[in-house]
């Protein structure tokens, strides 16, 4: 833990304009072999890469940090390149070893994040398609993992001018890396957007270095999402792991962390409009879709574009493609699928698999429904090129999406700007486009895309009628979906992305130059801690002296969450804990109280070996000076005949809430849900004060709801000077109020009280300052 200051272990800043840094898993450069070159390849900004596309709508300069291209990886790494890439490409490349690259990129990244990401659990020796158990977690390689991270955030933090700079991290592959900066630069404004699937809490919880990345995507000030499905998945693992909640306010959802406000930001990644016109408008575009309009006049096109992984659900596609030619035999030589399958992003037996198996289907479902001159499956499997792909794009009457699981899925929108924007294969000039779309539900575009025909991937016979009913919908209908589409897809593009993160990301660090903060923790469990303008760290050196000079100290220790941590199931103390109680009381110079909202006979009880110990039970309202002396009560007028109109009510929801539980003191009755479902338990929680608020309308007691639980208090019928031990115990909460909870490291707080008189203090004597 170290001490809160102005500098917090950051380097001066450098006197250079603001920049965005974009961080990848590789930089948007192409890199062609070349003897006669300095490092023997010539580099090339990469006009379709991803990186650069997600760049759209970022103020500029903006700085891409990220592994050279896959061409290129052999290259050791080298300074004067890396200062040559950036001088000419704003291109600062990370250098990792091919056997590094290896570990985190295939082994962690590929076979176990991404799979784990995507719903695949590791249920037996050959979970993830490819043998051997490809997706099980092991600790080599996800060590391979943060050190591949930690070298991301080493070349990120060597280019940081963290007053100015905006930091923008994309993807699983560098889900460790706000942790690792945070740590290198705590106000560092850093965003992270994850582009696959959050699963749900279920399938989360199974991967072991969970709380290390929810943790890690804490200490971004802004997670981004494509769908609310996404967030709603994190949020729910934050609140059932880490005990971490969320609000809304104001339309946007926020997650309180240490004092910080996380934003979570859902919006859908678009497309390129600027690339994809350009693209569309060439030559060689148009000349392409005349050529495909002629190879399949007089039948109807439906295109499917994926990657091949065992998730796009390329052979339930084709499966439905058979069942759809069984069944309607009309259709035959009618109709034709061109399925374009998409390089494989890494090797593996899993993808070999898919292939072998796509390939197999292509063939039997030909030999099947072939006629002379025609084949209802055209398989394109060699690369092609972006003016050919999109060709295909504007010369199909259908595209089709069947994947199992995927994170947003871009294809629809590429197919409507095509269908829109593209050369006009056939038809009339200046008619209005059309187009259909059958989509699985189970991809993040679904959504943003009402004019789909929405299917159950799973089902083939539900594709299979997807297909059909977009096949038989008239001109008109095929005319306004393409409408609707298309301006989802014209005012979303990739560019409105890109402003909207950067300005929600501008909001969310607005105030890190004047924060106050203490970072604590090591490694991954690292963070940072927001503390109030005025807060004063006190060292041994500084309470020590100030100890030992006082003549009369009153100590006051909170109970649960302070002298008991927050979580455990025994709630009694412990003999060490008793030894130091005692200890303290022994000192005739100390007043030790221990403060608490629970019962005076509970704690009584579990702290009688302590004579000389004090307790300020049920929030002040009994108190005693030592274990001998009889307990006091301010002498406050209060009924409390409406305990027989709230216990049945609370009995009824502990009956139907497993893990909530009734505590009832002499002056209250509490509610406790913390042991019970966060969702579920927060849902009937909220019901519950608002049945208890309805039921005691015109009752004197005051319904309140606090950390996991919903507490009846009686309302003081006449106003009375407070009790001395009610203000000490009142002023001792809100000391420790934001001590204490969840997911915090067990914090003793000790608060040392002057009293006006120099002898043991006695009840009339009034308290005249605070030490903290």
């Amino acid at each position: 833990m170290s001490s809160p200051s102005s500098s917090d272990g950051e380097r001066p800043p450098s006197p250079v304009e603001a920049r965005r840094v974009v961080v990848t898993h590789r930089l948007p450069l192409r890199a062609e072999p070349n003897p006669d070159a300095p490092h023997g390849f010539d580099f090339s900004l990469d006009t379709d890469a991803l990186p650069l596309q997600l760049s759209r709508g970022l103020p500029r300069p903006v700085v891409f940090v990220g592994a050279l291209p896959s061409a290129a990886a052999s290259i050791p790494a080298s300074e004067e390149l890396a200062a040559d890439l950036l001088e000419r490409f704003s291109c600062s490349p990370v250098f990792l070893g091919a056997g590094l690259h290896k570990n985190f990129y295939d082994g962690f990244c590929k076979h176990y994040l991404w799979p784990m990401l995507h719903y695949l659990l590791p249920l037996g020796p050959f979970s993830g398609g490819g043998g051997g158990g490809l997706n099980n977690f092991k600790a080599e390689l996800y060590r391979a993992y943060l050190t591949a991270n930690t070298q991301y955030a080493d070349r990120v933090y060597e280019l940081l001018n963290p007053n100015e700079d905006l930091v923008f991290i994309h993807d699983y592959h560098l889900w460790a890396l706000p942790t690792i900066l945070r740590r290198k630069s705590p106000r560092a404004r850093i965003g992270f957007f994850l582009h696959s699937p959050f699963p749900s809490s279920e399938v989360f919880r199974a991967i072991p270095a969970r709380e290390d990345l929810l943790r890690a995507l804490l200490n971004a000030d802004l997670v981004g999402f494509h769908t609310y499905d996404y967030a709603r998945h994190f949020l729910s693992a934050c609140c059932r792991l880490l005990g971490v909640n969320s609000h809304t306010r104001h339309g946007n959802i926020g997650i309180d962390y240490f004092g910080r406000v996380v934003v979570v930001k859902i919006l859908s990644v678009g497309v390129d409009m600027s690339q994809l016109r350009m693209v569309l408008s060439s030559p060689e575009t148009a000349a392409k879709a005349k050529e495909i309009a002629a190879k399949f006049a007089g039948r109807k096109v439906l295109l499917g574009v994926d990657d091949i992984d065992l998730f796009k659900g390329i052979d339930l596609k084709l499966s439905a493609m058979e069942k759809l030619l069984e069944s309607q035999k009309g259709l035959r030589g009618r109709v034709v699928l061109v399925q374009i399958n998409n390089p494989a992003r890494s090797p593996g037996r899993d993808i070999d698999a898919v292939r072998a198996e796509v390939k197999a289907m292509r063939d039997r479902i030909n030999a099947r429904f072939s006629l002379p001159g025609y084949d209802p499956i055209v398989l394109i499997d060699d690369p092609l090129t972006m003016h050919e792909k999109l060709a295909f794009y504007t010369s199909a009457d259908i595209c089709i999406v069947t994947a199992v699981r995927d994170g947003l899925n871009r294809i629809p929108y590429i197919y409507t700007a095509c269908r829109q924007e593209g050369p006009l294969a056939s038809g009339v000039a200046g008619a209005p486009r059309e187009s259909a779309i059958v989509l699985s539900e189970f991809v993040g575009c679904s959504p943003s895309l009402s004019g789909a025909v929405r299917v159950n991937p799973w089902n083939v016979d539900d594709v299979a009628d997807g297909m059909e009913s977009a096949l038989l919908l008239d001109v008109r209908d095929r005319q306004m979906r393409q409408e609707k589409h298309y301006k989802y897809v014209i005012t979303h593009d990739i560019a409105y992305w890109g402003r909207s993160l950067d300005q929600d990301l501008l909001r969310a660090g607005e105030d890190h130059a004047s924060m106050n903060i203490l970072s604590v923790g090591f490694a991954m469990s690292s963070r940072i801690v927001v503390l109030g303008p005025n807060f004063q760290k006190l060292s041994p050196g500084d309470i020590n002296p100030s100890y030992h000079r006082t003549c009369n100290r009153l100590i006051l220790l909170d109970y649960d969450g302070t002298v008991m941590p927050e979580g455990v199931t025994v709630r009694y103390p412990s003999q060490e804990l008793i030894r130091v109680l005692n200890e303290l009381c022994s000192d005739p110079k100390n007043t030790v109280f221990v403060v608490s909202g629970r019962g005076k006979d509970e704690l009584a009880e579990w702290l009688a070996p302590c004579e000389r110990l004090g307790i300020s039970a049920e929030h002040g309202y009994f108190t005693r000076w030592s274990r001998d002396s009889p307990w006091e009560s301010p002498n406050l007028v209060i009924g409390l005949d409406w305990k027989s109109l709230v216990e049945p009510v609370m009995k009824h929801y502990t009956d139907v809430t497993d893990g909530s539980y009734i505590e009832a003191k002499e002056t209250a009755l509490v509610w406790h849900y913390e042991e019970a479902d966060p969702d579920f338990g927060s849902c009937q929680a909220k019901d519950l004060q608002d049945h208890l608020l309805s039921v005691l309308a015109k009752e004197p007691v005051c319904v309140k709801s606090g950390h996991k639980i919903v507490e009846v208090n009686p309302q003081v019928r006449k106003h009375l000077k407070i009790s001395r031990a009610s203000f000490l115990d009142s002023y001792c909460y809100a000391t420790l109020s934001s001590f204490g909870k969840r997911d915090r490291n067990p914090i003793l707080v000790w608060v040392a009280i002057s009293l006006s008189s120099m002898h043991r203090p006695r009840r009339k004597e009034q308290v005249s300052k605070f030490h903290r």
